[in-house]
């Protein structure tokens, strides 16, 4: 592509903000967003301050280009033209179905382009779409709410499940609660209502229900789910289990397992395959042994036992919204505006989701997918983001980007991504951790002073020479 000179310099100084933008216009259109916010909205209305404009706000503060919601306010209000007030009561209002539209609508734009880029990992289990599913509980706000500020307990603002698609590295699905006592299993109708025949669900312990097991099976879609102690109704196992191979992690056994529905004659029963993995060395729980129950058939339990390992994607993705993005801000304490704001901060992950996936086209090294650092990404867009904001027009960037097709994006894409340093973005390894040293001195209730006791350790230091 040909950029002017001064946007020419931010490619060639900080190609990963320019690409941050330039696919933020494709993700984020404003006038797709209103639209959003129109076909979902029920109770709300626009009217001066438009849905678009929150999202832009509020991903300014997410990304880290501003430090709070209210100094992200004060860098556009001119553009808004409302005060103060009324953007955090129109974020107070905002219903969660938009918040959830906003991330489907952005993952739905974004997948095909990490396609046509060819940024998709090898498929885990051919002939499936295997998404993995986790809930993420919203951390502890302020006590802004006037029935909080009285309480010893720390107020939460709610919970939402994600489903991840680990090819691309997409969060493509999200399901707001704002009752964060609520148990995650009573959203997994929500779940299953989203589900195709050819879709492969791997969940952890939690979401093993019986009930979410049958609703998976009438769709005709699978699962993975590590079973539960409890939850399944009247489960029997039939016959011994069978050692069928070995991973690195332990030995593969096999079984099957009966569930039934109802003590009366004729009601559903279910066999299941229940794969058991004997551990080397127990879990940090000290648990011997994982089960995994499965409606998955003709696919060998080795592979299922390590295909059931790939769970830890979603948590290195909720790692990376915690630690890349500003995904839980602490001052928006009702539940609406929280959740919205979370829902910012994953659409916002999936657009840097595929900043990394061009720049491993780009370099050819499939080893980017686990080595690139969301931090660091996010580190030099938040300190260049400002900087060249102010120094190309925003219609600049609509006229270069956002009139692209998707070909055409994709080819600039990856085209930018050839200037980047992977060498400034990869994850850096840590040594050992050393056990921590019993504490001995001083007293729990009591200050001391660092500077004294570095001067101590010195005086230790220096007599010891001098003997």
């Amino acid at each position: 592509m040909l950029f002017d000179k001064v946007l020419q310099r931010f490619v060639d100084r900080s190609p990963v903000t320019v690409m941050m933008r330039g696919v933020t216009e494709y993700a984020f259109p404003p006038e797709r967003l209103d639209e959003l916010f129109r076909e979902h909205a029920q109770k709300q209305y626009q009217d001066e301050l438009l849905f678009s404009s929150m999202v832009n706000v509020l991903a300014l503060a997410v990304t880290g280009s501003r430090r709070s919601v209210n100094a992200a306010y004060e860098s556009c209000k001119e553009e808004l033209g409302v005060s103060v007030a009324a953007l955090y009561d129109k974020l107070q209002g905002t219903e969660t179905q938009v918040s959830q539209a906003l991330v489907r609508e952005t993952a739905a734009r974004l997948q095909p382009l990490v396609k046509r880029m060819k940024g998709e990992t090898p498929a885990l289990l051919p002939g499936y779409r295997v998404l993995i599913l986790d809930g993420n509980h919203l951390a502890a706000t302020e006590r802004r709410v006037a029935e909080t500020r009285r309480l010893h307990s720390v107020p939460l603002p709610g919970q939402c499940l994600v489903l991840l698609d680990p090819r691309t590295r997409l969060m493509v699905d999200v399901f707001p609660c704002e009752d964060a006592h609520a148990q995650e299993r009573s959203l997994l109708p929500q779940v299953v209502a989203m589900l195709q025949a050819d879709d492969l669900i791997i969940a952890d312990r939690n979401f093993c229900a019986g009930q979410f097991v049958r609703d998976i099976r009438e769709k005709q879609a699978s699962f993975l789910i590590r079973q539960h102690a409890s939850t399944l109704p009247r489960k029997r196992l039939i016959g011994k289990r069978v050692k069928v191979g070995e991973t690195e992690t332990g030995v593969v056994f096999e079984q099957t397992l009966e569930i039934r529905y109802s003590n009366k004659p004729g009601q559903q029963v279910i066999r299941l395959r229940r794969i058991t993995l004997k551990l080397h060395e127990p879990t940090r729980d000290g648990e011997k042994e994982i089960h995994l129950v499965t409606n998955v058939e003709g696919v060998d339990a080795v592979r299922l036992v390590e295909l059931y390992r790939r769970r830890w994607t979603i948590e290195n993705a909720f790692q990376e919204l915690d630690q890349a993005l500003q995904s839980e801000i602490n001052t928006l304490c009702y539940p609406k505006a929280a959740l919205l704001a979370f829902c910012v901060a994953v659409a916002t992950y999936n657009v840097l989701s595929v900043l990394k996936a061009a720049i491993r086209v780009a370099h050819r090294d499939p080893a980017l997918v686990e080595e690139l650092s969301g931090y660091y990404l996010s580190e030099e867009i938040a300190a260049t983001y400002g900087g060249m904001m102010i120094a190309v027009p925003a219609d600049q960037w609509t006229h270069t980007f956002a009139r692209l097709d998707i070909a055409e994006l994709a080819t600039a894409l990856v085209d930018i991504a050839r200037r980047v340093d992977v060498k400034r973005f990869r994850k850096r390894k840590r040594a050992a951790q050393r056990p921590q040293p019993a504490r001995t001195g001083g007293y729990p209730d009591k200050h001391v002073s660092t500077a004294r006791l570095i001067a101590q350790r010195k005086h230790h230091k220096d007599r010891a020479m001098t003997a």
